[in-house]
């Protein structure tokens, strides 16, 4: 897997677009980086900027940005709520996938280096890729901010790591650094008081507020670990908020930093309004705030994607200060390729029309895969129709976690639709690659080899899960909403049909692949599942037809 990171500069402007936009060309004109998400705050004179590449390629988009912020950016002349030290506040490197933390924190200290020495800016390391732990917190390190600095810069204990120890008064200093993933999220406030607001900051982020206890001062800490949070009024907004920094959401997912704010703003008698994410989100922080609004209303998560972001929207009020589009807010989003979803964003009869035209795919795997999605969702309406029937209410979360588990043989399926398509087409790749020399045959028959496997693994896990349903879709036959057993019966019916279909497709692949062993395994587990799956269908339509009863 090709190294991926993240980077998220935060540049000390927020209220001049074409500023932005310069500096943000600067990101785009270097191959191998996609610019993700551009999220200018007017009020914090400050744009977060977020885009994902190859760690080299990312480094250098870094560099160039934050060149071009010194020089378009005037720091003597800078205003904002937002703490903040140099025209590049701060810029982290995030491991994404293929990289270590570690690994990370090397690429940050070489982007470092180089703005030090070529660009001449000071420069501070901060998290993974600071070694001295007593000025790793960024926190720490910008303490006193930009107007402090003149002074804190010449102390021997604040040299910087790199760049001259000299404050520069047009450009400020700069913190490079690598971290875990970072969630910036505001919570909005019904008073304007930021007084009120750093206070309940202080009730809630982890390193509290400091008390006087006789001659002593006492650190008091707050409710939540892993969070940072100040007090501030937004002129823009004409409100306070909470500003906080959810530096390991795994330990306090947004969820949690909601609820307790809503919790100590109550008990100071202020009304939390909504909230506001600033840059990108994690899907799965989405999806855990939908399921966990959900389960506090005794309702069914075994909802879809799509609505239990919905849930989160709502349940925190995302779109209190403007637009929440999960497109554009979830990195997932963002990353993935159109190409990969082609046939399931289709409208069903452009599907119906392109299955039947003249193209050989997608053919019978993609459809097997789909048959299964609906056998999957049949089985999901039964277990939601259920957690929610009147009487019931006792047995919501039974029935939620087996739509839950629903959800997952759809999404599954779902995905293996294109990636069945897709495995066609790299054996048509494959056959098509030149082979005029030994080098090129040897590399086309090694291209087919490889190909042929993919195609026969796909529709092969197409029959693992569409098999794995049947359980899902008995139990709603047996204890589901008797009124919907029918719905479970077409279910068995599909989940049968997408097993057949997809072992037909394993069977076809299968006859030209070289390794015979490989096959002989495979088609021997495959009729296994065959025959596993035409029982349980069988015992399906009994229990239906039995309910039935005519």
């Amino acid at each position: 897997m090709e190294p991926i990171i993240e980077c998220v500069p935060n540049f000390s402007e927020g209220r001049n677009p074409e500023t932005i936009r310069l500096i943000t060309s600067e990101i785009e004109a270097v191959p191998g980086v996609r610019l993700l998400n551009v999220d200018p705050g007017k009020a914090t004179n400050r744009t977060v900027v977020t885009f994902v590449g190859n760690p080299q390629a990312v480094i250098d988009a870094a560099f160039l940005a934050i060149k071009r912020a010194g020089e378009l950016i005037d720091m003597r002349n800078h205003k904002g709520e937002h703490p903040r030290m140099g025209a590049t506040d701060v810029c982290p490197l995030i491991p994404v996938a293929g990289i270590s933390m570690e690994e990370t924190a090397e690429w940050a200290q070489r982007l470092a280096k180089r703005v030090g020495e070529e660009l001449q800016i000071p420069v501070y390391l901060y998290e993974a890729a600071q070694d001295d732990k007593n000025r790793s917190n960024l926190s720490v390190i910008r303490a006193g901010e930009y107007e402090g600095f003149f002074k804190k810069i010449t102390q021997p204990e604040w040299r910087p790591d790199f760049g001259p120890a000299e404050f520069d008064a047009r450009r400020g200093a700069t913190v490079i650094g690598a971290r875990d993933f970072l969630v910036a999220y505001n919570v909005n406030l019904n008073t304007t008081s930021t007084r009120r607001a750093n206070a309940v900051a202080f009730d809630v982020r982890e390193a509290g507020r400091v008390i006087k206890e006789g001659d002593k001062s006492v650190q008091v800490p707050g409710t939540l670990k892993s969070v940072k949070a100040i007090g501030w009024f937004i002129e823009e907004y004409g409100v306070a908020q909470i500003s906080m920094n959810l530096t390991n959401i795994r330990v306090t997912p947004v969820y949690l930093a909601f609820d307790e704010v809503c919790r100590k703003a109550a008990e100071r008698g202020i009304r939390v309004t909504g909230s506001e994410l600033v840059g990108l989100i994690p899907l799965q922080s989405m999806l855990d705030a939908g399921r966990y609004f959900l389960e506090k209303q005794q309702r069914s998560t075994g909802v879809s994607e799509k609505e239990l972001i919905r849930i989160a929207i709502l349940s925190m009020g995302l779109e209190d200060l403007g637009p929440f589009v999960p497109e554009q807010r979830i990195i997932e989003y963002l990353l993935r390729n159109p190409d990969d979803e082609k046939l399931v964003r289709m409208p069903l009869t452009d599907f119906a029309d392109e299955t039947a035209s003249e193209s050989p795919a997608p053919g019978g795997g993609s459809i097997s895969a789909y048959v299964g999605a609906l056998g999957a969702s049949l089985a999901t309406m039964v277990a939601n129709l259920s957690s929610h029937k009147k009487g019931w209410d006792d047995r919501w979360s039974e029935f939620g976690e087996w739509a839950q588990k629903g959800q997952g043989y759809k999404e599954e399926l779902i995905r293996l639709v294109d990636a069945d398509t897709r495995a066609f087409n790299g054996i048509m790749a494959a056959f098509g690659m030149a082979k005029g020399t030994p080098e090129e045959k040897a590399a086309r028959q090694r291209a087919i080899h490889e190909a042929t496997k993919t195609a026969i693994e796909v529709p092969f896990r197409v029959m693992e899960v569409a098999a794995g349903s049947m359980a899902l879709i008995k139990a709603m036959a047996e204890t589901g909403n008797p009124n919907s057993v029918s719905d479970a019966g077409v279910g068995a019916l599909c989940a049968r049909a997408a097993v057949l279909g997809a072992f037909m497709n394993v069977r076809i692949n299968a006859s030209g692949y070289d390794d015979k062993n490989y096959v002989a395994g495979i088609l021997a587990k495959g009729k296994d599942i065959e025959a596993r799956t035409i029982r349980a269908e069988g015992e399906i339509i009994a229990i239906v037809n039995g309910k039935i009863g005519v």
